[in-house]
């Protein structure tokens, strides 16, 4: 019963071609293509207007030397809303189930934000280290501690957005099979279930949501200590 629990998030492949491929590239063949035409179509609009208010909040705080990081982070939130939602839909896969694929957006990124601060303003990136009045005993320990925080870091961002994920994806279907299970036997059980299945599901429509705006939240936050 725990693996065939645990099936929904291996890799499954095709012919030999892993599907975690095509879930990857298949958001963006949904997004509307840009025009020449004086007025969009209602799609375009909207995806124009979510692109704009996510920079304008996401940037607000930030330096103006930052704002050149834009495109990437409006790229990476679209990329991962999409994906997130995707796999929502019955018989599809969620590749941001998988740590690897999280570590693997969220390693380097984080190196770049780090490599920008040494680049920028080392003395002050170092400065994060030892702050300012620290007794001598403890200077080892804190630089220590404060170096564990820094590279732990990426490992937070890509365990954050697995485990949201993949919790959210294990209640959906433990409580789909208890409403197929008890449709026979107890009817109004059975329907009660299935509404709070519906509710799981809206819930979980939020947190795919919300998981790709806080991911990339965080990564300008990191930015933002080193620009």
């Amino acid at each position: 019963m725990t693996l065939s629990l645990f099936n929904q998030f291996s890799s499954p492949s095709l012919l030999g071609i892993p599907m975690i491929v095509v879930a990857l590239t298949l958001p963006w063949f949904f997004f509307p293509a840009p025009s020449g035409r004086w007025l969009n179509n209602r799609a375009a609009t909207l995806h124009e207007w979510f692109i704009t208010q996510f920079t304008n909040q996401l940037f607000l705080p930030l330096s103006i030397n930052s704002h050149k990081w834009a495109p990437l982070f409006t790229s990476l939130v679209v990329f991962l809303f999409s994906i997130n939602m995707l796999g929502l839909l019955p018989y599809t896969f969620t590749p941001t189930t998988q740590l690897s694929l999280n570590l693997g957006l969220a390693v380097p990124l984080w190196l770049s934000t780090v490599l920008v601060g040494l680049r920028n303003q080392p003395t002050h990136t170092f400065g994060h280290f030892l702050p300012e009045g620290t007794p001598t005993p403890l200077i080892p320990i804190l630089i220590i501690i404060e170096n564990i925080s820094l590279v732990i870091r990426p490992i937070a961002l890509g365990v954050r957005l697995t485990a949201n994920l993949t919790a959210g994806h294990l209640l959906i279907h433990l409580v789909s099979s208890a409403v197929f299970t008890l449709l026979s036997t107890m009817t109004s059980v059975a329907i009660l279930t299935a509404t709070l299945l519906f509710l799981l599901t809206l819930l979980e429509l939020a947190v795919a949501m919300i998981q790709a705006y806080v991911f990339v939240l965080l990564l300008s936050l990191y930015l933002q200590e080193n620009c």
